[in-house]
């Protein structure tokens, strides 16, 4: 197995992408530390069944995504329980649409604090732990909004260019170290996060939640096909292998497309 022996630390990991990270990367072996909201019966099954898979513990922990020394806590609780991390994913996210006049700035905090700032808590307190084994992999989940944008999106769009610009600045800084830094940008994946922006988005718009489906998250990528959890995942597993050591700092399109043009 490509990952026994080592610990995966993914935050918002209960449910959708970050969950099929933990799944992919129990699969290959490791110790997992989830993060994320659930039911605690819930999230106890979760555990049990990565733990089946990996032959490893998973734990979960309930960390804060804007309280820096919750996060700090998070990433010395997993080091001490399990190991590592020597996988760190940045997957927790929030979402809300409106134009920018109605934009609340409630909204736009949390945003930027849940989608950007967290990740630079979790690196910064995961760095020093890799350098000293000498191994890591730190991936972002960013998204094609990393690249381009999209209306009533400012936040989002503000912190996903502003997670592949600490991506970048990250690997140059642990080039040396054994430890590569990447995001994954993603178009849209059919996930909770999706599901719950079109009610905000139908508002905005004043569209039907089909034309919302088919004319604005689909009408972006040219394969018409929403990205797969599982394919998201399989590009994170990849990027833990010795094949991918000279990958750093990149941004990796997962678009159907969309950013081609």
């Amino acid at each position: 197995m490509l990952l026994k022996g080592k610990t995966a630390l993914i935050t918002g990991s209960t449910s959708g992408i970050g969950l099929a990270y933990a799944r992919a990367f129990a699969a290959e072996g490791a110790a997992v530390m989830l993060n994320g909201f659930g039911a605690p019966d819930a999230i106890a099954d979760i555990c049990r069944t990565l733990s089946g898979l990996s032959g490893a513990e998973a734990l979960h922990d309930g960390a804060d995504m804007t309280d820096p020394a919750a996060i700090a806590a998070m990433v010395a609780r997993c080091h001490a329980d399990l190991g590592g991390p020597d996988v760190v994913v940045n997957n927790a996210g929030v979402q809300h649409v409106a134009p920018i006049a109605d934009f609340p700035v409630d909204r736009w905090d949390a945003i930027l604090a849940i989608n950007l700032s967290s990740a630079f808590h979790v690196m910064r307190a995961s760095v020093p732990l890799m350098r000293g084994a000498g191994w890591g992999r730190i991936i972002s989940t960013a998204s094609a909004h990393s690249l381009v944008a999209s209306p009533n999106k400012a936040a989002y769009v503000a912190a996903k260019h502003g997670l592949v610009g600490l991506t970048k600045t990250v690997a140059l800084e642990t080039a040396t170290d054994g430890i590569t830094v990447n995001c994954i940008s993603p178009g849209y994946v059919w996930t909770p996060l999706v599901e719950n922006q079109i009610p905000d988005t139908m508002a905005a718009r004043g569209l039907t939640r089909e034309q919302v489906i088919n004319d604005v998250l689909l009408a972006a990528q040219p394969t018409k096909a929403f990205v797969t959890p599982e394919q998201v995942a399989a590009m994170a597993v990849f990027l833990c292998r010795e094949e991918a050591a000279s990958i750093t700092g990149a941004n990796l399109s997962m678009d159907g497309g969309w950013t081609a043009a």
